[in-house]
């Protein structure tokens, strides 16, 4: 039997610009092909008629699956951290966020 070779792990240098600009968002449309899921980050308001798609991130099925574990895994971490996220039930939480108001009735 031959030993199993330890595997070695490459570094790669990220570089973050200093002129980087964050984007808030809080709406997440999501479409896939065979070979690409596709993320559009959007910022919606409340009681807004529209909102702004301001990123559109593309990776493959293989990247969306491990970005998946690791959220999934900062999510636990903050949890233990900070205590559970709380979620709403019932309507969506687009439908609770962002509910546009009836128009107004007219009186005769």
């Amino acid at each position: 039997m031959s030993a199993a070779k330890p595997v070695q792990t490459k570094q790669v240098k990220i570089e973050l610009p200093e002129d980087l600009e964050p984007k808030y968002a809080n709406f997440f449309m999501i479409t896939h092909t065979p070979a690409e899921i596709i993320v559009d980050c959007a910022q919606v308001l409340p009681r807004a008629p529209k909102g702004r798609v301001q990123n559109r991130i593309v990776m493959t099925p293989m990247h969306a699956k491990l970005l998946h574990e690791v959220l999934g895994n900062n999510l636990s971490q903050f949890e233990s951290k900070f205590g559970a996220i709380q979620t709403f039930q019932g309507p969506t939480l687009a439908d609770t966020l962002f509910k546009q108001s009836p128009p107004p009735t007219k009186k005769e």
